[in-house]
């Protein structure tokens, strides 16, 4: 399989997904620290940077995945909550526009919790409604990293979206025990 990563932090698909053979594209990280560590492991992919304008960047090469964990400031109870009128939590719609422009067969996106209750519930509502109308069927689950080797308790949203299929989608996401 091959993706693209955007909003790639330090790039913990990347390594994930590595030892799977799948093959990162390229990244979209605009923080120096961050693509210095993205630049570090994965020396093939190319950093595309702001992901307002990374699409006039991008190769024509075909991502099978399209991963993003967009900035999460402004869905997180910890902040100022200003969800999708904040600048930083509408590039979760943004993310949807390049996925609409480049069609992958399946989108990963990940979120603080916080973000099933900003803007009462509609901020969530909307990415995963545009995610509808683009054609993708989706499963999300809310999924914390210490039962998964990492030593702290670090809770996610993350949305597993499939062109037209929905129960595909939720496969990826929901173990049979």
């Amino acid at each position: 399989m091959n993706f693209r990563s955007f909003c790639s932090g330090i790039g913990a698909p990347e390594q994930a997904w590595k030892p799977l053979g799948w093959r990162c594209l390229s990244t979209s990280e605009i923080d120096p620290q961050a693509s210095a560590v993205l630049a570090h492991h994965n020396p093939e992919a190319q950093n595309l940077g702001d992901l307002t304008t990374c699409l006039e960047r991008m190769d024509d090469q075909y991502a099978d995945v399209f991963v993003a964990g967009t900035p999460c400031q402004s869905f997180s109870v910890a902040g100022l909550r200003a969800g999708m009128d904040d600048p930083r939590g509408n590039l979760a719609l943004v993310f949807l526009g390049l996925v609409d422009r480049r069609r992958p067969e399946w989108v990963v996106w990940e979120n603080v919790p916080g973000v099933l209750s900003s803007g009462g519930g509609r901020d969530f509502g909307s990415f995963l409604g545009g995610l509808a109308e683009l054609g993708y069927g989706f499963a999300y689950r809310v999924l914390d990293a210490q039962f998964f080797g990492v030593a702290q308790r670090r809770r996610r949203v993350f949305v597993v979206g499939h062109a037209g299929d929905w129960r595909r989608a939720a496969s990826v996401l929901f173990e049979p025990e």
